[in-house]
């Protein structure tokens, strides 16, 4: 076993390769860029190397640079964690010429899976099924084209060498297809320096699920079961669970032996995912309510196919994609089998055979996992940068497993950049059956508190109480599809916020108060009540509220059309709050004027207006367009003197390594562009100026 490893990445997957090394006596190296000089995975390792800049292109994927690192350390091997290089067959090759051991599999099993269109056609002599597609090596816009309109409508346009949900669109009609390639081209060769893409048929409700495959150096393979990962925003995972609900032991069975036979046909050693697209036809049964589907493609290889699963449906499966690494849900499937899958890496990667056979591995219970991203999923899911404030989480493991375990490579207040991904944390939950750990993973979401940026939490909560997620009705749709009790809810509501606020603001002025009658903020008058005046804004409208003091010590709150009593009480875990036929244990955080409102419920934000500072101030000036984020301008879809209506696409923005296209706010008139394609600007830049219609 070795005594030192490099861990050639950052943040969570760090920290998380860090914890197992630990554990097994191992000591660890970390790399850093100027960025991470503080970061928690610095601190989680034995030493830290720099490597250079911020930028990933200046440090995390310099591999001459850590490659260098582990030399000078004297480490024997290299683990790339996922993301970066962890793909990258010439790093895989480099690590073995400088005498290191590459901790994944061998750069020809790298090379063979890592275009999506060559391991296809591997794919498809090993018996595999594939979805009906077009892979060949000719790019000319017309021919793939052709290929989109002989394959039919809708096509999946997906970058050869991409992964992460990026370089890939969705294409519904013929004349959409153009746009799309050239859109598709230009994220791909920005993310993965290729530009290079297949065409697929667009498969009609259909689930994402994968098999954890492992080989050793001896030629043996296992595959330990199947994750769910259907639910995703712009193609990429939100929400992943082991099992995946409705699997019969007949279809894991032939997922399970498909997936080795994919592993077995590169020699793959070590960790590896294998991907399947799978199609989900309803019969004449289908319960109300639930989406016919659209027919099987034809064409390609013949799938695989089994009956009935759950009540409704039968299922084909095909081929997707084989990603040689460490996956980010692997923590679901250390759940339900009890190993440690990063040890697994190290024992192979170091010569030992695999820890177990395939019959000695079993599944228990039920586990899903949920990703915390900084980013806002009422607009549109863009990544936010900012500063963890306040970063509270549940009672919870950290890299091991248990009931609720939390894994992240930050810390109370750290920031999150625009330089690397959005992820937050991983909250795994493990139970005895799905709807335990529903139960829990919806109570460990409740207690996480994050105050400073913009994160998903609520929406995650969201999905787990949708009636499509919580009766496992699961396609890659499900987020569209729920949109309605998903995006811009509000669970909390005013009457209550507005209560907790002012419950808060009572407490902080008793604890502040010193001991004189004449000192006290209890509102007390010899003669008459006095009614203290509130202002807020909840919603984007201005709230107005008052609370009476009454002879008897009571106090009488009103807000908008909602009036009660208002009683409250400290306790260590918050405050438990009585108002207008309403109870809950809330926790205020304040944030300037904004008041951050955690309940059981969900949470909310209320502005609080402060009467003297805001009198007379003037209206919000309109028609600003600014960057929502530092990032480059790829491009403008206007000129000057445009005529453009509300919610019309007016700009291409590159940042945290998705581009993101910028809207009008409102119907006007383009004065002027105050950039041009290429520049680079910083969070709030003014990118046009706007005027509005009439003015």
């Amino acid at each position: 076993m070795f005594t030192k490893i490099l861990i050639a990445n950052r943040g969570e997957i760090a920290c998380r390769v860090a914890a197992t090394a630990r554990r097994m006596g191992i000591k660890t190296v970390a790399v850093y860029s100027d960025a991470d000089a503080s970061a928690k995975h610095v601190a989680a390792c034995d030493e830290a190397v720099h490597i250079g800049g911020s930028a990933p292109k200046d440090s995390y994927l310099r591999w001459e640079k850590i490659i260098e690192a582990a030399q000078a350390t004297g480490a024997q091997a290299v683990h790339p964690g996922y993301g970066f290089l962890s793909e990258n067959e010439d790093f895989a090759k480099a690590c073995v010429a400088a005498g290191l051991v590459f901790i994944g599999p061998p750069a020809s099993a790298i090379q063979a899976m890592g275009l999506k269109a060559e391991s296809k056609q591997l794919m498809e002599r090993a018996g595999v099924p594939l979805v009906p597609g077009y892979h060949g090596s000719d790019q000319d816009p017309a021919l793939l084209q052709l290929k989109a309109d002989e394959i039919g409508y809708p096509v999946l346009i997906k970058a050869s060498a991409g992964g992460g949900g990026k370089g890939m669109r969705a294409v519904e009609r013929s004349q959409d297809f153009a746009d799309a390639l050239t859109s598709c081209k230009r994220e791909a060769i920005n993310s993965f320096g290729s530009d290079a893409v297949l065409v697929e048929k667009y498969v009609q409700r259909p689930r994402h699920i994968e098999i954890q495959v492992f080989g050793d150096s001896f030629g043996n393979y296992v595959y330990l079961f199947e994750r769910d990962c259907s639910v995703q925003r712009r193609h990429q995972k939100v929400l992943e669970e082991a099992p995946a609900p409705g699997m019969t032991p007949e279809l894991r069975a032939r997922m399970g032996e498909a997936a080795v036979a994919a592993a077995r046909a590169v020699n793959y050693v070590g960790a590896g995912t294998v991907e399947f697209i799978v199609e989900q036809r309803e019969d004449s049964s289908a319960a109300p309510g639930r989406p016919k589907q659209a027919g099987t493609p034809s064409g390609g290889s013949k799938p695989h196919e089994v009956g009935s699963v759950g009540a409704t449906s039968s299922m084909n499966f095909f081929f997707m994609e084989m990603n040689t690494r460490l996956q980010v849900e692997h923590p679901v499937t250390e759940a339900i089998t009890g190993q440690d899958l990063v040890e697994w890496q190290l024992r192979v990667a170091s010569g030992e055979p695999l820890p177990l056979t395939q019959a000695q591995l079993k599944i228990t219970g039920h586990a899903i996992e949920a990703r915390i991203c900084a980013e806002n999923p009422d607009n549109n899911f863009l990544p936010v940068t900012g500063t963890l404030d306040v970063y509270r989480k549940p009672d919870c493991s950290s890299f091991a497993i248990s009931a609720v375990r939390f894994d992240d490579g930050v810390r109370q207040g750290d920031s999150i950049s625009p330089f690397y991904d959005s992820m937050v944390a991983k909250v795994i939950v493990h139970g005895d059956t799905r709807a335990q750990a529903l139960a829990r993973l919806d109570d460990a979401l409740a207690q996480t508190h994050i105050i400073g940026l913009t994160t998903n939490v609520q929406f995650l909560r969201h999905v787990l109480q949708s009636p499509s997620f919580a009766q496992a009705n699961l396609d890659t749709g499900l987020i569209p599809r729920e949109a309605a009790v998903l995006f811009n809810q509000e669970r909390v509501g005013l009457s209550l916020a507005a209560a907790a606020d002012v419950a808060q603001t009572l407490l902080d002025e008793r604890a502040a108060e010193v001991n004189d009658p004449f000192g006290k903020t209890d509102g007390w008058r010899s003669h008459g009540v006095f009614t203290r005046r509130f202002a807020f804004e909840f919603a984007g409208e201005p709230v107005q509220a008052g609370l009476t003091y009454l002879h008897d010590g009571a106090l009488s709150f009103k807000v908008g059309e909602v009036a009660g009593v208002l009683e409250f009480t400290a306790t260590p875990a918050g405050i438990d709050l009585r108002f207008a036929g309403q109870r809950a244990l809330v926790t205020v955080y304040r944030q300037g004027e904004v008041a951050h409102i955690h309940t059981a419920q969900g949470a909310t934000q209320i502005i609080v207006i402060d009467l003297l500072l805001h009198a007379g101030e003037a209206p919000a000036e309109v028609g600003r367009l600014t960057a929502p984020m530092p990032g480059k301008v790829v491009s403008f879809a206007v000129k000057a003197g445009d005529i453009v209506k509300r919610g019309q696409a007016l700009a291409v923005m590159d940042a945290m390594k998705m581009e993101h296209t910028i809207a009008a706010p409102i119907d006007g008139v383009v004065e002027e562009l105050l950039y041009a394609p290429g520049d680079q600007v910083v969070e709030g830049a003014e990118l046009l100026k706007l005027v509005a219609a009439g003015l």
